[in-house]
């Protein structure tokens, strides 16, 4: 089907230039694992952003949705960032590709910059917010009672979880930034390496006031 006549659970897939560009660059560049969490996580949000009547862009939500987890493939990903910001950054240099103006890229920057830090995201833009909403739906099923059930059957068909999503989504994670675990500290992130890692040591925040250099 073109994705200029796709609309799923009600929710129209955006169809311009730029959004058919990001979906062809995710597609190649994810698994299909992640290409299909990202579209879902998209989907979710703009429920979301419907439900409680948001005023929101489309487009900058899809490609905040899209790019959102890019941070953790081998191509986009650093040696020393979080992966939240490897994604943001691989968004931003798309989005300076096309011509954007720098406060709508900056919107699509804090949407995946932001998506792993609670509480923040839903005083931010829209934008900012659904993104969160749509990732929290997808992985941790909060506000899964709020979407009908015709909907996420819709959401799911078209772009299914397969089998084990949730072994599968930690997974990604981990080898998405297990290279790097200096990143995680203070973040949600070091419980998939301490999942992963029986091995791994998370940073304490009071120890690290405790030892600092400063005498009182």
């Amino acid at each position: 089907m073109s994705i200029s006549t796709t609309s799923i659970a009600g929710i129209r897939i955006p169809d311009s230039k730029l959004a058919r560009e990001a979906t062809e660059l995710v597609r190649d560049t994810e698994s299909p694992l992640l290409f299909h969490h990202s579209t879902r996580v998209y989907l979710w949000g703009a429920l979301a952003g419907a439900r409680r009547k948001l005023k929101f862009h489309p487009e900058l939500l899809y490609i905040g949705a899209m790019f959102h987890d890019i941070g953790l493939t081998p191509q986009y990903r650093s040696g020393t960032e979080r992966f939240e910001v490897d994604g943001a950054n691989a968004a931003q240099d798309f989005l300076r590709r096309h011509g954007i103006d720098q406060p709508l890229i900056d919107i699509v920057w804090d949407a995946i910059a932001l998506h792993t830090t609670p509480g923040i995201p839903k005083h931010k833009k829209p934008e900012v917010a659904l993104v969160t909403a749509g990732v929290e739906m997808d992985v941790l099923g909060l506000g899964y009672l709020d979407v009908p059930d015709a909907q996420r059957e819709a959401v799911v068909a078209a772009h299914p979880r397969g089998d084990h999503f949730k072994e599968q989504i930690i997974h990604a994670f981990n080898e998405g930034f297990r290279h790097k675990p200096e990143t995680t500290f203070g973040t949600v992130n070091d419980d998939v390496l301490a999942l992963h890692d029986p091995a791994f040591k998370r940073a304490n925040f009071c120890s690290i006031i405790l030892n600092s250099a400063w005498r009182e």
